[in-house]
């Protein structure tokens, strides 16, 4: 990588990173798409996923006692069936569909989440089920799982405090089946992995402690939309990469 890469893939974790330590989320679903502008992308899922882990271990630390385990319960089989069915798709696919159907899978999110567009009730634990199969498979794809987890946990759990914890709490489990699936498959031993995730980490723990300072400061739905613009620039940005 060029010194102008380096710096903006810099930026780039450290804007994903103070995301994730605002909302408990977000991290992959800002990195990864722009990560992938610089480096393949069978690369940056399996670099993000150390980092997210490593996120989580440190958030889920100080919010454990919050964590709704019974909520995680139903998620975690079908999230490992969809993590195993991910790892398997990433290894083989070629470049192309991969970028496209990132573009594609965070333009969706992104609109969603900018334009706000939620229900309120309350839904039946047997949303679990595709809920895990689809965090996992596309968790484990293209790095950027939380989405499906978003969407049925935020219709599970009321409380803000919670529902923040829950998730740190379900990334700790589901990234640490993911490195372990991901070692197995030889993506955590690429050259240069090592390097570059000694380089990244003084950079997440800086965005993780700014983004912390900040969550009591910032509403959720000023939040949301900053998040939203983001991923909605990301996945056009890649999108045009894969056309181009």
């Amino acid at each position: 990588m060029s010194l102008e890469a380096l710096a903006a893939a810099l930026l780039i974790l450290l804007l994903a990173y103070f995301i994730r330590g605002i909302t408990g989320f977000g991290s992959g679903l800002i990195a990864v798409p722009l990560l992938a502008h610089f480096l393949p992308l069978q690369f940056v899922v399996p670099f993000v996923l150390v980092l997210d882990f490593t996120a989580s271990i440190v958030l889920g630390g100080k919010t454990r006692e919050q964590i709704d385990w019974n909520e995680l319960k139903p998620l975690l089989p079908f999230s490992a069936v969809g993590v195993m069915l991910g790892v398997t798709l990433l290894i083989h696919m070629p470049r192309e569909p991969l970028l496209i159907g990132l573009g594609i899978f965070v333009l969706i999110f992104g609109a969603r989440t900018l334009l706000n567009i939620h229900g309120e009730t309350t839904i039946s634990r047997l949303w679990a089920i595709p809920a895990g199969l689809t965090g996992g498979t596309v968790g484990a794809l293209f790095g950027t799982g939380g989405p499906p987890y978003i969407i049925y946990l935020s219709h599970r759990l009321k409380d803000k405090a919670k529902l923040r914890a829950t998730f740190s709490g379900l990334f700790t489990l589901e990234g640490g089946l993911r490195v372990v699936t991901f070692l197995a498959a030889g993506l955590l031993l690429q050259d240069g992995m090592f390097t570059a995730l000694l380089a990244a980490l003084p950079v997440i723990a800086l965005g993780l402690y700014l983004g912390h300072r900040v969550h009591l400061g910032i509403s959720s739905l000023q939040m949301l939309r900053l998040v939203g613009l983001l991923l909605v620039g990301s996945g056009l940005s890649l999108l045009w990469k894969a056309w181009a």
